[in-house]
């Protein structure tokens, strides 16, 4: 609402305009009183003035100069001049000062309500102008949260991104790393404190640790963080200015390793103090981005299950890269080409998932391959059918009771037929399983959003809104909703205001511009606008068929 301040030496003014003038039907909330420009002065420190109508000629600071003060102070306060002589000056003045208007005395009531009427319009669009823009940040802000994970599963998940895209996707999403640079990976293990909590309370514990490694290793380091397909969390860190003169000097291994290392001291550190969290990463070797992030986020992944945990575990650990240079592994880049299994079942392409399957099993029989590479193949299996189940809200352990034994017990992954046998076998109870998941759980997101537009209709009920309310993006939520209604869900939001609009104008004797606040619309006239479109009539056209 809006809340105006009427300013006249002659105090009988004011008052008759006080008294007469239907504010409420306005818009105008609160109407004060002032006998002088410096108590309207006063009147505006001390309270949220929107509209300020004056007389020009008062004794000490007349009109003129008290809008002159608004504009310098409040701009965003709307002034009208009201004044007996209609001197040309007067209003050349006011032109000049951008008051909203200039008003002659005697005072006609219509002439002072359209002119009243006018600044509110005025005000109630600016606002929405301003409404807008925040919004659209917002937006972008979310929107750059969500297109960030996405880039960042793409990448981890070994998506053949040409160059050029990332970069400019990187600085699109305002992400500090350098295509073509050198970079490190880290995955972080932690504990939550809050074992047991629920999903929401432990993405609060992801959110504030990503918080802390974000800014520990952002200040030695240009850093991406982010939560990996597998559950973890990764931090990306890519050398900055310093750092690069010292690779440059070839003290690479001592000093950048170093501060690595000092850097995760002070992340564990933090973790600790903070989120009472035992924390620890490890670090894969250097490698170019992003051509370098799929082989090192595999070998990394490898060790992450393997990593010791607890209070006493070292702050970050390195791959032992003399090793790997004495004893070097056949890569097993086939597969990881994509189409990826992970994209396959995410897309719900159960056919070509088992394709897939066969293709890698039958490739790595042709192989002279080691155990170390079954093991290999079994972690991108079990990622793939983790990441996909836990994605719709599922875990392995509840789709199959046993899906759990090849993990609880490492020893059996030495079998190529077992290990085959196993993954075909656990494909074909996700795609039954999560099949039917998708459509149970489609059918009681449409309930619960429409339970949420029932409940919030007078409030700033839209799209964005409402996903934000069932954590999903708004394309996606209305895409879903489209899909199991055949109405989108921006029609369905209008289509109750208006059922509820109808009712209320029919049933109650509320006034119209109570109506459009209680439906959560800031104007009246769009409101009017909506309802006639939607039912032909404006609503006074509605009321009055009705009586």
């Amino acid at each position: 609402m809006i809340d105006i301040v009427l300013v006249d030496d002659e105090s009988y003014v004011t008052e008759s305009l006080a008294r007469t003038i239907p504010w409420s039907e306005l818009g105008i909330r609160t109407v004060y009183q002032a006998e002088s420009a410096r108590e309207a002065l006063q009147l505006l420190e001390e309270q949220e003035i929107d509209i300020v109508v004056s007389d020009i000629r008062m004794p000490g600071m007349d009109g003129l100069e008290l809008v002159a003060t608004i504009a310098e102070k409040w701009p965003h306060v709307r002034c009208m001049l009201l004044t007996g002589h209609s001197d040309f000056d007067y209003a050349r003045r006011a032109i000049q000062l951008k008051a909203a208007d200039y008003i002659l005395k005697p005072v006609h009531d219509d002439e002072f309500v359209a002119s009243i009427s006018s600044a509110v319009e005025s005000l109630r669009e600016e606002w929405e102008a301003a409404d807008k823009y925040n919004r659209l940040m917002y937006n972008m802000k979310s929107d750059y949260a969500v297109l960030r994970t996405h880039l960042l599963h793409d990448l981890l998940l070994g998506q053949q991104l040409a160059p050029m895209l990332v970069h400019n996707k990187l600085q699109q999403y305002e992400i500090p790393l350098a295509v073509s640079e050198t970079a490190a990976l880290l995955l972080i293990q932690y504990g939550n404190p809050f074992e047991g909590s629920d999903r929401q309370s432990a993405s609060l514990i992801e959110y504030a640790v990503l918080n802390i490694a974000e800014e520990v290793f952002g200040s030695e380091f240009r850093v991406w963080c982010g939560k990996a397909p597998h559950d973890c969390l990764v931090v990306f860190v890519q050398l900055n200015s310093a750092s690069l003169d010292a690779v440059a000097a070839g003290q690479q291994t001592l000093i950048v390793r170093e501060k690595l290392e000092r850097t995760a001291e002070k992340f564990q550190a933090q973790a600790d103090t903070y989120l009472k969290s035992a924390a620890s990463c490890i670090a894969s070797g250097w490698f170019t981005f992003p051509e370098g992030v799929p082989d090192a986020y595999r070998r990394v992944l490898s060790d992450y299950y393997l990593m010791e945990r607890g209070p006493n575990a070292p702050a970050v650990l390195f791959p032992d890269e003399e090793k790997e240079r004495e004893q070097p592994a056949k890569s097993m880049d086939w597969l990881h080409k994509p189409p990826t299994l992970a994209h396959l079942l995410e897309s719900k392409q159960w056919v070509a998932a088992n394709d897939k399957i066969d293709e890698m099993f039958d490739q790595l029989h042709q192989t002279n391959y080691s155990r170390e590479q079954l093991y290999e193949v079994f972690l991108y299996v079990t990622n793939a059918f983790m990441y996909s189940a836990h994605k719709r809200g599922q875990f392995i352990s509840d789709i199959d009771h046993s899906a759990f034994d090849l993990l609880l017990d490492r020893a059996a992954i030495h079998s190529h037929d077992k290990l085959r046998s196993w993954s075909s076998g656990m494909l074909r109870k996700l795609e039954t399983e999560l099949s039917a998941t998708d459509s149970t759980n489609r059918t009681h997101l449409v309930k619960q959003v429409q339970d949420i537009v029932e409940q919030t209709l007078g409030q700033d009920t839209s799209v964005k809104t409402i996903a934000d309310k069932v954590y999903l993006h708004p394309v996606y939520l209305s895409k879903i909703y489209k899909a199991d209604t055949g109405e989108s869900l921006g029609d369905y939001i209008i289509r109750m205001r208006m059922e509820r609009a109808h009712a209320m104008l029919k049933k109650t004797n509320k006034k119209i511009y109570e109506i459009t606040a209680e439906l959560g619309y800031q104007n009246p006239q769009y409101f009017s606008k909506m309802f006639k479109k939607y039912y032909g009539m404006t609503p006074q056209e509605f009321r009055d068929a009705a009586d």
